[in-house]
């Protein structure tokens, strides 16, 4: 039985979207808000990693993440996708970037297309707003958190592994001869106690 495959008609992307959009002050309005949505997006496309506020990263996101899913989905020959990434790029040579770089890198990826962070909070007082860090996957930057699982068989750590060991055993070596001395003593004591009591 031939039917259709459902998959190519509705979007998939791999990050939660929010029903409601967030409330941002915007002096001009609506229009503002976009505009600074519009910034942030061309921002994350042109640097592949930006700092920001959170709130503003958390919605920045989902649009980020349906351009490169409709780019993926439909390439640069689709009408509306090319108006969309016209509208969402506030550079225009970024569309390049867009469809020529970004669309073959994540053209096999099952998983988003962005990682959103929580940056810690800096120290100024009266500075309340939580900071994120949005960026894309596959970046050439170095990675914000620490692997640690693939760099134990490195030269170095395995050295300071020896010498962790070797430090121990030395101090093992340490408690069992003040032990020894204590248990002698301990003998000594006891030989010394019946022969004095004979």
């Amino acid at each position: 039985m031939n039917q259709a495959d459902v998959s190519k008609l509705v979007s998939r992307l791999k990050t939660k979207v929010n029903p409601r959009l967030r409330k941002f002050r915007s002096p001009e309005g609506p229009e503002g808000r976009l505009n600074k949505l519009r910034k942030t997006v061309t921002a994350l496309i042109k640097h592949e990693r930006i700092e920001l506020n959170y709130p503003r990263a958390d919605e920045a996101r989902m649009y980020a993440e349906r351009l490169i899913s409709d780019g993926i989905r439909y390439g640069d020959c689709h009408k509306t996708t090319m108006e969309m990434a016209d509208y969402w790029l506030v550079e225009k040579q970024l569309v390049h970037k867009l469809f020529k770089v970004l669309v073959p890198r994540f053209q096999d990826y099952s998983i988003s297309y962005t990682k959103l962070y929580r940056a810690p909070r800096p120290p100024v007082p009266g500075d309340n707003y939580s900071k994120a860090i949005l960026e894309l996957r596959g970046h050439p930057y170095p990675s914000l958190t620490v692997d640690t699982h693939s760099n134990k068989n490195l030269i170095h750590n395995i050295l300071l592994e020896e010498a962790k060991k070797a430090y121990r055993n030395t101090k093992y070596a340490e408690i069992a001869a003040k032990i020894d001395a204590v248990e002698e003593k301990l003998k000594d004591i006891e030989i010394e106690e019946p022969s004095k009591s004979a």
